[in-house]
């Protein structure tokens, strides 16, 4: 089959992304969302020696973030996907810690059982972020904050918005599964919308602005193999002459410096407000 044409319909998997691998996660993703982390929490100001809830914590990245700079009481961790809770659990165990599998839209906790409730590269992946919000508002002491940060796929997160050109100028049937496309909830618009739906009240909405660095290429393409995420997952569905396509596009078009390295801007959205 050319490389150009796309692929039947039949070969792209059901769900756009999966997320079975805490170690594959790691690689993916973790590591951005540690640096989300560090500009996320000083932006909140929350005080010490608060009892957090970190809702898709996914191998618990930001609930080791929240543990390690804001002073908590204690953190409580929660993911749909029973892996990533594993890992999270061998991994980054603490006496302040605990993490449980659980839905979003159906948080198992009382209410205003929390000060601070937070969702780090989770909430437009839920599939009622709506609920998923009323839920956290739920779970939240009035008073207490309530935030989330995403990414903002439409053209600021440049190691994801270059790796989907070059996949649709390959395989148009792509763009099923290009984040800048399927989530609107990921603007400033869709996530003050969001937030005033669920929220209502002093909703506030901010970059957050790092950067993102790659050895060489490899280092930049070989996580895209590891079937995790909306990119992965649907780059495992296709064939190797696809493949390969649009692994050779991405190795013409990145800007690489002189040593190799590739280092691309990254932006996430955060947003905020007080539960009344």
């Amino acid at each position: 089959m050319d490389s150009h044409e796309p692929q039947p319909a039949s070969s792209l998997p059901e769900k756009k992304e999966k997320w079975t691998s805490g170690d594959a996660y790691e690689i993916w993703m973790a590591r951005w969302s540690r640096l989300l982390a560090a500009e996320f929490l000083p932006w909140l100001g929350v005080h010490a020696g608060m009892r957090w809830l970190d809702v898709c914590c996914g191998t618990g990245v930001l609930t080791q973030a929240i543990l390690d700079n804001c002073r908590s009481a204690s953190v409580v961790g929660v993911d749909r996907s029973p892996p990533q809770i594993e890992y999270a659990r061998q991994h980054r165990a603490s006496p302040q810690a605990e993490y449980q599998v659980a839905d979003a839209t159906a948080l198992p906790f009382a209410e205003e059982d929390f000060d601070a409730c937070v969702c780090g590269l989770g909430l437009n992946f839920i599939s009622d972020s709506g609920l998923a919000l009323r839920e956290m508002k739920r779970v939240t002491r009035s008073g207490g904050t309530v935030a989330a940060y995403v990414w903002e796929y439409s053209g600021q997160t440049r190691f994801l918005r270059e790796f989907w050109d070059a996949a649709i100028a390959v395989d148009p049937e792509a763009a099923q599964f290009d984040q800048g496309r399927r989530f609107p909830i990921c603007t400033p618009e869709g996530l003050r919308a969001a937030f005033d739906d669920a929220i209502p009240g002093d909703v506030e909405v901010r970059p957050l602005d790092i950067t993102t660095r790659f050895a060489n290429f490899d280092d930049y393409w070989q996580p895209f193999l590891l079937g995790q995420g909306s990119g992965p997952t649907y780059l495992a569905a296709r064939n190797e002459t696809t493949r390969s396509a649009i692994r050779e596009r991405l190795r013409a078009s990145l800007p690489q410096n002189a040593d190799g390295s590739i280092v691309l801007a990254a932006r996430a959205l955060a947003v905020g407000a007080t539960r009344l």
